[in-house]
């Protein structure tokens, strides 16, 4: 695999993405160590984990596109299936964080229950059939 065949150019724009990337990651690795409990980290690392992924995937794009001669979209998918499942995995991980804290006999203010009756005590076994 040869450079020549890549203009400067893009090689300048793929080289500060890259560089973008690492400034990305970065912050969220700061993030995770400087933010105080599990739900102020949460959502701030996990944007700039997906803002890195952006910028490696253009770079990849735009790289392997100008060295091939023709467009590549397969680094696309990608980027396509963190998008989706990104957001999806912190709420599942925050509802269970929450589940989790509310469970805790520590004097720790968290929000209330969206529901009264779907408290921890009246948690149980729902059906009242006799049997």
């Amino acid at each position: 695999m040869s450079l020549d065949t890549v203009p400067l150019w893009a090689q300048i724009v793929v080289g500060c993405l890259l560089l973008l990337s690492a400034v990305l990651t970065l912050a969220a690795a700061w993030g995770v160590l400087r933010l105080r409990d599990f739900f102020e980290r949460l959502h701030p690392p996990a944007l700039a984990l997906v803002g890195s992924a952006w910028c490696v995937t253009l770079a990849s794009m735009l790289f392997f596109s100008l060295h091939d001669g023709t467009l590549q979209l397969r680094a696309w998918l990608i980027i396509i299936v963190l998008s989706i499942t990104v957001p999806i995995t912190t709420l599942m991980l925050s509802r269970a964080a929450l589940f989790r804290a509310r469970r805790k006999p520590s004097g720790e203010s968290l929000p209330a229950p969206l529901h009264p009756e779907h408290t921890i005590e009246s948690a149980g076994p729902t059906d009242t059939r006799a049997g």
